[in-house]
């Protein structure tokens, strides 16, 4: 039923998008779908933007009801693109190798306000550099609201990757 979009395996991001984001809202989930439609069809499918649109999109919209390593994942991607400069495919990578072992994922405490930008915004912009942009702008400001989950986050990534 799924096969390979320019080397994306589309029943990972088909057990992905049902396992662990919310996509709850019939306006976000259309928005949703649109962006993943310019990001899995991106010019630069080596970098794979379309991760961070899913980390970004994620920890914006997770609620009480989000599994844990779904928040866990996509702060997870948005330290490692910041932070650790790591393109999409690297962070989709990192994920799969901190995915090998079970393990009780930390609880975080979802914040009030996360992020000045949101998915709407990005998609009001022409598909191109300047989408591209405000794609990195709104992981920016999505990360910027999980100030007081840095340290864990950095702390597992150490431990999971070594970094």
């Amino acid at each position: 039923m799924y096969s390979e979009y320019s080397g994306v395996n589309l029943s990972l991001l088909h057990f992905i998008l049902i396992n662990f984001t919310t996509l709850e809202d019939s306006k976000s989930t259309e928005e949703f779908y649109e962006l993943s439609y310019y990001t899995l069809g991106h010019k630069d499918m080596g970098y794979f933007i379309h991760q961070h649109i899913v980390d970004a999109y994620q920890a914006q919209t997770a609620d009480k009801d989000t599994k844990p390593i779904a928040i866990t994942f996509a702060l997870v991607g948005l330290y490692l693109y910041l932070e650790k400069g790591y393109s999409g495919r690297q962070v989709q990578l990192a994920h799969m190798r901190i995915a090998e072992n079970k393990k009780i994922w930390p609880d975080f405490d979802l914040p009030q306000d996360r992020g000045r930008i949101n998915i709407s915004d990005v998609l009001h912009v022409e598909p191109g550099d300047q989408r591209d942009w405000l794609i990195k702008e709104w992981c920016q400001s999505v990360w910027a609201s999980y100030v007081n989950c840095y340290k864990v986050v950095e702390d597992l990534a150490c431990i999971e990757l070594g970094i």
